[in-house]
């Protein structure tokens, strides 16, 4: 895994952890992580913020990152997303404000502690590799089925964790977030 998107994520899930704010890291950097390797533009975070949490996460980052307070409240407000970037390397990380839905809840409490070792130990939290892909195929779906980069990682997940994935958990959340036709679907390409 390339070590400046991991450190710039890193220092935000490290505020994160000191507001004591529950969050997991998706997206390309967790499909990295448990599947193929591929560069990417930007980090995926699904942080559990409220309101109470804006001022402080915005005086820890605002001298490395170009952030905004007012985006950040208004996204904590409609649970949806805000991204701040960072000032030297300019990558981007989007945190994402979760909804109350009993996935979210499952995907929190299967997060991961994965560590790194860059030039100290480091690590954070990251969801589950049935996450990853649970989380993957619905933003697949969102996006119109058209994301051959989601699709790929999806199977880059699904063939390096061949035999150690939760097939149960897979078919179960992915009839909820009503994705199964594409889980079957790619399961069966993974083979």
């Amino acid at each position: 895994m390339q070590n400046e998107p991991i450190e710039v994520t890193i220092k935000v899930t490290g505020v994160l952890e000191d507001l004591g704010t529950p969050y997991l890291i998706g997206g390309s950097l967790a499909s990295t992580l448990y599947g193929m390797v591929r560069t990417t533009q930007d980090s995926d975070i699904v942080a559990e913020m409220r309101p109470e949490h804006v001022r402080p996460f915005v005086l820890a980052l605002q001298d490395e990152f170009f952030i905004d307070e007012q985006m950040i409240a208004e996204s904590i407000l409609h649970n949806s997303s805000f991204n701040i970037i960072h000032k030297e390397s300019m990558f981007k990380v989007d945190v994402f404000i979760p909804s109350a839905r009993p996935y979210q809840e499952s995907q929190f409490a299967r997060a991961q502690r994965q560590s790194f070792a860059l030039e100290t130990e480091i690590s954070a939290n990251f969801a589950s590799p049935e996450d990853v892909v649970l989380s993957k195929l619905e933003w697949y779906r969102i996006g119109g089925e058209v994301s051959d980069r989601q699709w790929r990682d999806i199977l880059g997940v699904l063939k390096t964790r061949e035999g150690d994935l939760d097939l149960e958990y897979l078919r179960k959340w992915a009839n909820e977030l009503k994705v199964t036709d594409l889980l079957e679907r790619v399961l069966s390409e993974s083979k």
